[in-house]
């Protein structure tokens, strides 16, 4: 019962933190360090993961009218404007899923500790906050999904290949920030995150599920329906926090964030290796 709780809590944290420019990876990791969820190694490597479809769910559903490409027959049974956005994901998931296949096992090895996040906390941190203050005097020129690129999608990808080798850079972080430098209204940015999102994470899941196997305890379900339950839950209420927080305010408060978590985090550790 007690791993149900944890899962919960992990959850919670999974369902501010997804949508936030703050990395939910690095926070996953970083609360796994504190509190363990006492689960098999394999179990923990697929959680981690999947858990975030739970967060991934709520966009589909506040979303959906922006993302189902059918329509009635009276209205000609397809909405080309969303098949075209489908496209342009696609374009923009072509760098991530290259580098995932060709080196995941590497850069999960080789990069998912402390150090590698709190480090990406602090310098996508001060990125944010150097951003924002260029991006003041610059008018967006696109303003809507429908006027992005496939060049521009595809180079947004590219930022989000950033978050996918690094953790702690943030994936939603990294795409919001390459939108911005790239022209992007902060809501654009932010609805072709969310998005970006849904392919992403349901065909990261889906590796990690394969790669797991259907051999699950009934423990093992319990936690990871917990887990994903709570995340979907809490991104709901999240998402509609943001879409509305951005109309009005920069993204500066969660650069400034990134830094001090950072700070405490390579403090912490130290202190706690002594």
């Amino acid at each position: 019962m007690f791993e149900i709780v944890k899962s919960i809590l992990f959850g919670i944290l999974e369902g501010i933190t997804e949508w936030l420019p703050v990395s939910s990876t690095g926070h996953m990791i970083l609360l796994d360090e504190f509190m363990k969820l006492n689960m098999g190694e394999d179990f923990m490597e697929m959680y981690l993961v999947v858990i975030q479809l739970g967060a991934i769910l709520a966009v589909v559903l506040l979303f959906w009218n922006q993302l189902w490409p059918f329509t009635t027959a009276e209205k000609g049974y397809i909405k080309k404007d969303i098949f075209s956005m489908w496209f342009k994901i696609v374009v923009a998931c072509i760098p991530a899923v290259i580098i995932e296949f060709a080196f995941g096992d590497q850069l999960e090895a080789w990069f998912y500790n402390y150090q590698t996040v709190a480090v990406m906390l602090i310098l996508f941190g001060l990125l944010f906050i150097w951003v924002e203050n260029w991006n003041k005097a610059r008018e967006a020129r696109i303003t809507s999904i429908a006027e992005i690129s496939y060049q521009t999608a595809f180079l947004i990808g590219v930022f989000q290949l950033i978050a996918a080798v690094f953790p702690g850079t943030s994936r939603s972080g990294a795409t919001i920030v390459g939108g911005l430098i790239l022209g992007l209204s902060r809501t654009v940015a932010a609805e072709f995150t969310f998005y970006l999102a849904v392919p992403v994470m349901f065909g990261a899941s889906l590796v990690k599920l394969l790669q797991f196997g259907v051999s699950f305890t009934g423990l093992e379900i319990a936690v990871l329906l917990a887990g994903m339950v709570t995340a979907f839950l809490v991104s709901v209420l999240v998402i509609r926090f943001l879409m509305g927080y951005i109309k009005k305010h920069d993204f500066k408060v969660f650069g400034w964030y990134r830094i001090f978590l950072g700070i405490v985090v390579l403090g912490s550790f130290a202190l706690f290796l002594k």
